[in-house]
Protein backbone atom coordinates (compact mmCIF):
# COMPACT_ATOMS: atom_id res chain seq x y z
CA UNK A 1 0.00 0.00 0.00
CA UNK A 2 1.07 3.36 -1.04
CA UNK A 3 2.29 6.06 1.94
CA UNK A 4 -0.77 7.77 0.97
CA UNK A 5 -3.02 5.50 0.97
CA UNK A 6 -1.56 3.91 4.44
CA UNK A 7 -2.38 7.87 5.76
CA UNK A 8 -5.62 7.64 4.42
CA UNK A 9 -7.25 4.46 5.94
CA UNK A 10 -5.00 5.12 8.56
CA UNK A 11 -7.12 8.95 9.00
CA UNK A 12 -10.53 6.74 8.64
CA UNK A 13 -9.71 5.02 11.29
CA UNK A 14 -9.23 7.57 14.11
CA UNK A 15 -12.39 8.95 12.57
CA UNK A 16 -14.32 5.90 12.82
CA UNK A 17 -12.70 5.62 16.66
CA UNK A 18 -14.32 8.99 16.97
CA UNK A 19 -17.43 8.97 15.69
CA UNK A 20 -17.41 5.45 18.59
CA UNK A 21 -16.50 7.09 21.66
CA UNK A 22 -18.92 10.00 20.75
CA UNK A 23 -21.74 7.49 20.34
CA UNK A 24 -20.29 5.84 23.98
CA UNK A 25 -20.99 9.12 25.49
CA UNK A 26 -24.07 10.04 24.64
CA UNK A 27 -25.31 6.35 25.81
CA UNK A 28 -23.39 7.27 29.22
CA UNK A 29 -25.14 10.71 29.45
CA UNK A 30 -28.71 8.84 28.77
CA UNK A 31 -27.38 6.08 30.70
CA UNK A 32 -26.78 8.20 33.72
CA UNK A 33 -30.46 9.58 34.11
CA UNK A 34 -31.54 6.41 35.03
CA UNK A 35 -28.93 5.01 37.59
CA UNK A 36 -29.84 6.32 41.60
CA UNK A 37 -32.13 6.03 44.45
CA UNK A 38 -35.35 7.02 42.23
CA UNK A 39 -35.10 5.27 39.06
CA UNK A 40 -36.14 7.28 35.85
CA UNK A 41 -36.70 5.01 32.81
CA UNK A 42 -36.20 6.40 29.09
CA UNK A 43 -39.83 7.02 28.87
CA UNK A 44 -39.86 9.57 31.68
CA UNK A 45 -36.69 11.13 30.60
CA UNK A 46 -38.32 12.09 27.43
CA UNK A 47 -41.32 13.42 28.94
CA UNK A 48 -39.73 15.14 31.33
CA UNK A 49 -37.24 16.67 28.36
CA UNK A 50 -40.91 17.25 26.20
CA UNK A 51 -42.28 19.00 29.13
CA UNK A 52 -39.67 21.65 29.53
CA UNK A 53 -38.97 22.36 26.74
CA UNK A 54 -42.77 23.29 25.75
CA UNK A 55 -43.99 24.28 29.75
CA UNK A 56 -46.36 20.97 29.22
CA UNK A 57 -47.39 19.33 32.96
CA UNK A 58 -45.41 16.67 34.47
CA UNK A 59 -44.70 14.56 37.45
CA UNK A 60 -42.85 17.53 39.40
CA UNK A 61 -40.88 14.33 41.43
CA UNK A 62 -39.54 13.33 38.04
CA UNK A 63 -38.48 16.82 37.03
CA UNK A 64 -36.45 17.74 39.97
CA UNK A 65 -34.62 14.63 40.01
CA UNK A 66 -34.04 15.04 36.82
CA UNK A 67 -33.06 18.88 36.36
CA UNK A 68 -32.43 19.70 39.79
CA UNK A 69 -30.49 16.95 41.00
CA UNK A 70 -28.67 14.27 38.43
CA UNK A 71 -28.49 17.05 35.41
CA UNK A 72 -25.63 19.36 37.33
CA UNK A 73 -23.71 16.00 38.31
CA UNK A 74 -23.85 14.70 34.83
CA UNK A 75 -22.81 17.30 33.20
CA UNK A 76 -20.05 18.28 35.86
CA UNK A 77 -18.88 15.08 35.92
CA UNK A 78 -18.58 15.40 32.05
CA UNK A 79 -17.15 18.90 32.32
CA UNK A 80 -14.25 17.69 34.77
CA UNK A 81 -13.65 14.31 32.89
CA UNK A 82 -13.10 16.14 29.67
CA UNK A 83 -11.09 19.12 30.63
CA UNK A 84 -8.30 16.85 33.08
CA UNK A 85 -8.08 15.13 30.25
CA UNK A 86 -7.58 17.45 27.39
CA UNK A 87 -5.11 19.40 30.17
CA UNK A 88 -3.12 15.67 31.04
CA UNK A 89 -2.99 15.19 27.01
CA UNK A 90 -1.34 18.96 26.59
CA UNK A 91 1.28 18.63 29.02
CA UNK A 92 2.43 15.42 28.28
CA UNK A 93 3.08 16.63 24.99
CA UNK A 94 4.27 20.05 25.36
CA UNK A 95 6.96 18.07 28.27
CA UNK A 96 7.55 15.51 25.72
CA UNK A 97 6.68 13.09 29.16
CA UNK A 98 3.89 10.48 29.51
CA UNK A 99 3.96 11.33 32.88
CA UNK A 100 3.16 14.37 33.05
CA UNK A 101 -0.19 15.62 34.64
CA UNK A 102 -2.59 18.27 35.12
CA UNK A 103 -1.41 18.81 38.49
CA UNK A 104 2.63 18.87 37.33
CA UNK A 105 2.67 22.82 37.97
CA UNK A 106 1.06 22.74 41.17
CA UNK A 107 -2.45 23.86 40.03
CA UNK A 108 -3.96 20.90 42.25
CA UNK A 109 -2.07 21.50 45.60
CA UNK A 110 -2.92 25.45 44.98
CA UNK A 111 -6.53 24.56 44.10
CA UNK A 112 -6.56 22.43 47.46
CA UNK A 113 -4.90 24.85 49.70
CA UNK A 114 -7.58 27.54 48.66
CA UNK A 115 -10.66 25.04 49.10
CA UNK A 116 -9.24 24.17 52.53
CA UNK A 117 -9.05 27.89 53.53
CA UNK A 118 -12.28 28.85 52.94
CA UNK A 119 -13.71 25.57 54.67
CA UNK A 120 -11.62 25.76 57.66
CA UNK A 121 -13.06 30.05 58.07
CA UNK A 122 -16.47 28.45 57.14
CA UNK A 123 -17.60 29.78 54.15
CA UNK A 124 -19.83 28.76 51.30
CA UNK A 125 -18.89 26.82 48.67
CA UNK A 126 -18.99 29.46 45.96
CA UNK A 127 -16.66 30.95 48.06
CA UNK A 128 -14.28 27.48 48.33
CA UNK A 129 -14.83 27.24 44.47
CA UNK A 130 -13.45 30.92 43.92
CA UNK A 131 -10.83 30.47 46.27
CA UNK A 132 -9.47 27.08 44.83
CA UNK A 133 -9.75 28.44 41.26
CA UNK A 134 -7.75 31.74 42.24
CA UNK A 135 -4.62 29.60 44.31
CA UNK A 136 -4.42 27.11 41.64
CA UNK A 137 -4.23 30.11 39.21
CA UNK A 138 -1.64 31.84 41.74
CA UNK A 139 0.64 28.54 42.74
CA UNK A 140 0.93 28.15 38.62
CA UNK A 141 2.11 31.44 37.88
CA UNK A 142 4.50 31.70 40.95
CA UNK A 143 5.95 28.46 38.98
CA UNK A 144 6.28 30.04 35.70
CA UNK A 145 8.11 33.18 37.65
CA UNK A 146 10.35 30.71 39.35
CA UNK A 147 11.04 28.89 35.83
CA UNK A 148 12.24 31.90 34.10
CA UNK A 149 15.30 32.37 35.65
CA UNK A 150 16.32 28.42 34.87
CA UNK A 151 17.42 29.55 31.18
CA UNK A 152 19.48 26.83 30.27
CA UNK A 153 16.24 24.65 30.51
CA UNK A 154 13.32 26.38 30.89
CA UNK A 155 11.16 23.16 30.55
CA UNK A 156 12.96 21.19 33.60
CA UNK A 157 12.84 24.38 35.25
CA UNK A 158 9.22 24.71 35.17
CA UNK A 159 8.70 21.39 36.41
CA UNK A 160 10.88 21.45 39.31
CA UNK A 161 9.16 25.04 40.21
CA UNK A 162 5.96 23.12 40.14
CA UNK A 163 7.23 20.61 42.43
CA UNK A 164 8.34 23.07 44.59
CA UNK A 165 5.32 25.22 44.67
CA UNK A 166 2.83 22.26 45.07
CA UNK A 167 5.20 21.03 48.10
CA UNK A 168 4.36 24.41 49.52
CA UNK A 169 0.33 24.84 49.18
CA UNK A 170 0.69 21.02 50.60
CA UNK A 171 2.40 21.65 53.54
CA UNK A 172 0.20 25.12 53.97
CA UNK A 173 -3.03 22.78 53.40
CA UNK A 174 -1.78 19.92 55.84
CA UNK A 175 -0.87 22.83 58.61
CA UNK A 176 -5.00 23.92 57.91
CA UNK A 177 -6.03 20.40 58.61
CA UNK A 178 -4.13 19.87 61.54
CA UNK A 179 -5.14 23.06 63.44
CA UNK A 180 -8.84 22.48 61.92
CA UNK A 181 -12.06 21.43 64.27
CA UNK A 182 -11.82 17.69 64.33
CA UNK A 183 -15.12 17.53 64.92
CA UNK A 184 -16.70 19.61 62.20
CA UNK A 185 -14.18 21.39 60.24
CA UNK A 186 -11.74 18.94 59.44
CA UNK A 187 -14.18 15.80 57.86
CA UNK A 188 -15.46 18.58 55.68
CA UNK A 189 -11.57 19.22 54.29
CA UNK A 190 -10.77 15.47 54.01
CA UNK A 191 -13.92 14.70 51.62
CA UNK A 192 -13.55 17.83 49.60
CA UNK A 193 -9.66 16.66 49.04
CA UNK A 194 -11.10 13.20 48.10
CA UNK A 195 -13.35 14.90 45.00
CA UNK A 196 -16.64 14.62 44.92
CA UNK A 197 -19.42 16.21 42.89
CA UNK A 198 -22.14 15.89 45.15
CA UNK A 199 -22.40 19.87 45.91
CA UNK A 200 -22.26 21.18 42.52
CA UNK A 201 -25.12 23.88 41.55
CA UNK A 202 -25.78 25.44 38.24
CA UNK A 203 -24.32 28.57 38.75
CA UNK A 204 -20.95 27.06 40.23
CA UNK A 205 -20.81 24.74 37.17
CA UNK A 206 -21.83 28.18 34.70
CA UNK A 207 -18.88 29.68 36.11
CA UNK A 208 -16.69 26.89 35.60
CA UNK A 209 -17.43 26.01 32.40
CA UNK A 210 -16.11 29.73 31.14
CA UNK A 211 -12.80 28.78 31.59
CA UNK A 212 -12.93 24.98 30.89
CA UNK A 213 -14.41 25.57 27.83
CA UNK A 214 -12.42 28.60 26.57
CA UNK A 215 -9.19 26.56 27.60
CA UNK A 216 -10.00 23.53 25.53
CA UNK A 217 -10.78 26.36 22.27
CA UNK A 218 -7.20 27.28 22.86
CA UNK A 219 -5.51 24.03 23.38
CA UNK A 220 -7.50 22.77 20.43
CA UNK A 221 -6.85 25.30 18.06
CA UNK A 222 -3.03 25.06 19.36
CA UNK A 223 -2.68 21.14 18.47
CA UNK A 224 -0.53 20.62 15.31
CA UNK A 225 1.86 23.28 16.97
CA UNK A 226 2.03 20.49 19.74
CA UNK A 227 2.70 17.89 17.05
CA UNK A 228 5.64 19.91 16.05
CA UNK A 229 7.00 20.86 19.29
CA UNK A 230 7.27 16.96 19.79
CA UNK A 231 10.24 16.70 17.38
CA UNK A 232 12.05 19.38 19.03
CA UNK A 233 12.52 22.66 19.69
CA UNK A 234 15.08 23.27 16.60
CA UNK A 235 12.55 21.47 14.14
CA UNK A 236 9.63 23.52 15.58
CA UNK A 237 11.11 26.73 15.01
CA UNK A 238 11.99 25.98 11.74
CA UNK A 239 8.11 25.16 10.95
CA UNK A 240 7.67 28.52 11.82
CA UNK A 241 6.55 27.70 15.68
CA UNK A 242 7.09 30.65 18.25
CA UNK A 243 8.09 27.98 21.14
CA UNK A 244 8.04 30.69 24.21
CA UNK A 245 4.01 31.97 23.32
CA UNK A 246 3.06 28.00 22.89
CA UNK A 247 4.55 27.09 25.94
CA UNK A 248 2.96 30.47 27.86
CA UNK A 249 -0.68 29.76 26.16
CA UNK A 250 -0.76 25.85 26.59
CA UNK A 251 0.27 26.40 29.93
CA UNK A 252 -2.23 28.93 30.74
CA UNK A 253 -5.21 27.46 29.00
CA UNK A 254 -3.88 23.89 30.98
CA UNK A 255 -4.11 25.87 34.13
CA UNK A 256 -7.38 27.73 33.89
CA UNK A 257 -8.82 24.49 33.08
CA UNK A 258 -7.34 22.27 36.14
CA UNK A 259 -8.31 25.57 38.48
CA UNK A 260 -11.32 25.27 37.55
CA UNK A 261 -12.26 21.88 37.36
CA UNK A 262 -10.58 21.26 40.63
CA UNK A 263 -12.63 24.30 41.92
CA UNK A 264 -16.23 22.27 41.60
CA UNK A 265 -14.87 18.90 42.05
CA UNK A 266 -12.40 18.61 44.49
CA UNK A 267 -8.49 16.70 44.02
CA UNK A 268 -9.41 13.77 41.38
CA UNK A 269 -6.31 11.96 40.10
CA UNK A 270 -5.42 10.30 37.49
CA UNK A 271 -7.52 11.08 35.03
CA UNK A 272 -5.14 13.24 33.42
CA UNK A 273 -2.52 11.23 33.49
CA UNK A 274 -3.73 7.85 32.68
CA UNK A 275 -6.82 8.48 29.64
CA UNK A 276 -4.77 9.77 27.40
CA UNK A 277 -2.33 7.10 27.72
CA UNK A 278 -5.49 5.30 26.21
CA UNK A 279 -6.72 7.84 23.67
CA UNK A 280 -2.81 7.57 22.44
CA UNK A 281 -2.81 3.61 22.93
CA UNK A 282 -6.09 3.67 20.19
CA UNK A 283 -5.36 6.24 17.94
CA UNK A 284 -1.51 7.41 18.41
CA UNK A 285 0.29 10.82 19.24
CA UNK A 286 -1.32 12.70 16.78
CA UNK A 287 -2.55 15.63 18.52
CA UNK A 288 -5.31 16.10 16.42
CA UNK A 289 -7.10 13.21 17.16
CA UNK A 290 -5.59 12.10 20.12
CA UNK A 291 -7.15 15.31 22.16
CA UNK A 292 -10.50 15.02 21.25
CA UNK A 293 -10.35 11.12 21.57
CA UNK A 294 -8.90 12.20 25.42
CA UNK A 295 -11.87 14.50 26.11
CA UNK A 296 -14.74 11.79 25.10
CA UNK A 297 -13.06 9.28 26.74
CA UNK A 298 -12.40 11.45 30.16
CA UNK A 299 -16.02 12.64 29.69
CA UNK A 300 -17.40 9.44 29.52
CA UNK A 301 -14.85 7.56 32.49
CA UNK A 302 -15.53 10.52 34.77
CA UNK A 303 -19.36 9.79 34.15
CA UNK A 304 -19.45 6.64 34.68
CA UNK A 305 -17.08 6.77 38.06
CA UNK A 306 -19.69 9.13 39.50
CA UNK A 307 -22.22 6.44 38.96
CA UNK A 308 -20.22 4.05 41.01
CA UNK A 309 -19.93 6.98 43.69
CA UNK A 310 -23.34 7.46 44.21
CA UNK A 311 -24.86 3.82 43.68
CA UNK A 312 -22.28 1.64 44.99
CA UNK A 313 -23.10 2.52 48.56
CA UNK A 314 -25.63 4.02 50.69
CA UNK A 315 -22.69 6.39 51.41
CA UNK A 316 -21.17 8.17 48.54
CA UNK A 317 -18.19 6.92 47.35
CA UNK A 318 -15.49 10.07 46.94
CA UNK A 319 -14.30 10.36 43.55
CA UNK A 320 -10.96 10.31 44.12
CA UNK A 321 -10.59 6.58 45.74
CA UNK A 322 -12.61 4.87 42.61
CA UNK A 323 -10.32 7.02 39.81
CA UNK A 324 -6.77 5.75 41.87
CA UNK A 325 -8.22 2.24 41.51
CA UNK A 326 -8.49 2.33 38.66
CA UNK A 327 -5.21 4.18 37.65
CA UNK A 328 -2.68 2.87 39.55
CA UNK A 329 -3.26 -0.72 38.23
CA UNK A 330 -3.43 0.58 35.07
CA UNK A 331 0.42 2.52 35.42
CA UNK A 332 1.38 -1.00 37.22
CA UNK A 333 0.07 -2.84 33.67
CA UNK A 334 1.82 -0.50 31.36
CA UNK A 335 5.57 -0.87 33.62
CA UNK A 336 5.05 -5.25 33.02
CA UNK A 337 4.08 -4.20 29.68
CA UNK A 338 6.60 -2.14 28.42
CA UNK A 339 9.38 -3.48 30.83
CA UNK A 340 9.94 -0.16 33.00
CA UNK A 341 9.44 1.95 29.84
CA UNK A 342 6.49 4.28 29.94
Amino acid sequence: MKPDARRSARGSRRRLWLIGFAVVFVVVIIGSFALGDYPVSLSQLVHAVVSKVTGSAQDGTVQLVVFSIRLPRILAGALVGAGLSVAGAAFQGLFRNPMASPDILGASAGAGFGAALMIFFGLGYAMVSVSAFVCGVVAVGAAYLVSVRARRSPILGMVLAGIMVGSLFNAATSYIKLVADPNNVLPSITFWLMGSLANVKPDQLAWAAIPVLGGMVVLFASRWKLNLLTMGDEEAQTMGVNIKVIRILVVAAATLITSACVSISGLIGWVGLVIPHFARMIVGDDNRYMMPTSMLMGASFMVLVDDLARCLTTAEIPIGILTAFVGAPFFLYLILRRGGRL
